[in-house]
């Protein structure tokens, strides 16, 4: 047992989550996990998937104040909505023609915790968006109810993605790809938290 654990010595991994932009070459990163719009051509990615958004509230809350049927309804609603470090969320919805158009919601809450705005969802306080990692076992339950449907929605208006960053390298180390291989095994394709 004792030469195996020498020819693998134990990885030191450091994990960091936060909403904010993190370089992999100024910060001395090996591996980045990136939710977002990719652009930057001097890194490579392995993406795993892409992420949808979903607008939702429970069955409590639409049982007090009715299903919004059309988008701009929602201004009549209680909306939730996630503060990041770039400030609140837009609420963006594709119309029949392809164009994406902001909706003016007035938030109700704002918080930079996706955890209490999820809490106050499902309490039936108002409506979120919120990506399909976060809110699709909710709706598989039924403990939340999707709006607008077949209406595409998000935060912006170019795709995003959930992808594994890492510096331009011909070939990244050996422990990158581990770790790498060891999140597309996990999450599956299609990604196992998709509704």
């Amino acid at each position: 047992m004792t030469g195996l654990c020498k020819r693998y010595p134990k990885l030191s991994i450091e994990l960091i989550q936060t909403d904010e932009y993190i370089d992999p070459f100024r910060d001395s990163t090996d591996l980045v996990f990136r939710i977002g719009v990719l652009n930057d051509s001097s890194l490579h990615a392995r993406v795993f998937g892409a992420q949808k958004y979903y607008l939702a509230a429970s069955p409590e809350y639409l049982c007090r104040y009715g299903q919004p049927q059309q988008p701009a309804q929602l201004l009549e609603h209680k909306a939730l909505v996630y503060k990041g470090f770039e400030g609140p969320n837009r609420w963006l919805i594709k119309e029949a023609d392809g164009a994406w158009t902001q909706l003016p919601v007035h938030a109700l809450m704002t918080s930079n915790n996706a955890e209490s705005l999820m809490r106050a969802a499902l309490d039936g306080l108002g409506i979120v968006m919120f990506p399909d990692w976060l809110i699709g076992e909710a709706l598989k339950s039924g403990d939340l109810v999707q709006l607008l449907q077949p209406h595409e929605v998000s935060i912006k208006s170019q795709p995003q993605y959930i992808a594994a960053i890492y510096p331009n390298a011909r070939h990244p180390p050996l422990n990158v790809r581990a770790v790498i291989d060891y999140f597309s095994e996990i999450y599956g394709t299609p990604l196992y938290w998709q509704y």
